[in-house]
């Protein structure tokens, strides 16, 4: 189940009683993440990724009770959920159901339980896994995955503050700049701009530019 925030933070210590100790989201790409103490988001791109990541877990955690699962993909919008011996329900779902209320997807949430004693009944562990799974998701940087290419441009000297004017007008994000010979412009931008930024290149450089151009990927952008 959801609650506001306030709730979320009740729930939490209900966490800490049945001695929950992570909550994992696979991350693609390197994503940074902000996840509160005991928590971990990370995020998935496939369905091998997020099984691969939670076979990870529970050889890390062999001794733990329980490696609860909820993971929801873009790839043919499939999802699924996993209670791993917890009564039916109980925590799989409410896992799932807080990533989808979250709206977000290539996304995967372990939430690994060491037994502490405590029996706070179905209900109880109801609101623990959606209420560790709802507040990593509420403290993790959600980013949006574009299409973009990658991309050099080799520039003399004498052209690398105008060279950076248009890759900025073209909508590129500056990555890296190496200065060698010539100036190594590294940067990234949305695939559909490439062609505008070859046009805009080749102008200034009197139709020789000195482009090369990666494949393009899904990244955060």
């Amino acid at each position: 189940e959801l609650r506001s925030v306030n709730a979320l933070g009740q729930r939490l210590s209900e966490v800490h009683r049945l001695g929950f100790t992570k909550c994992l989201v696979p991350a693609r790409a390197g994503a940074k993440v902000e996840a509160p103490d005991g928590l971990q988001l990370i995020r998935v791109r496939n369905i091998r990724e997020a099984l691969a990541f939670l076979e990870a877990v529970r050889a890390k955690h062999k001794t733990a009770a329980h490696n609860v699962y909820a993971y929801v993909l873009r790839e043919g919008a499939r999802m699924r959920y996993s209670d791993d011996g917890e009564p039916q329900k109980t925590s799989g779902l409410p896992t799932l159901e807080a990533i989808r209320h979250a709206g977000v997807v290539d996304c995967i949430i372990v939430t690994t339980r060491y037994f502490g004693g405590t029996l706070l009944g179905t209900g109880g562990l109801v609101r623990a896994y959606g209420g560790a799974a709802a507040l990593a998701l509420q403290k993790a940087r959600v980013v949006t995955m574009q299409v973009v290419v990658p991309g050099v441009w080799r520039v003399s000297y004498a052209q690398y503050e105008q060279a950076l004017r248009i890759l900025e007008e073209c909508g590129a994000r500056l990555d890296d700049t190496r200065f060698e010979a010539d100036v190594a412009l590294h940067f990234c931008m949305l695939a559909q701009g490439r062609e505008a930024l070859c046009e805009k290149a080749r102008e200034f450089c009197r139709g020789e530019a000195k482009l090369q151009w990666q494949a393009a990927r899904c990244a955060p952008f």
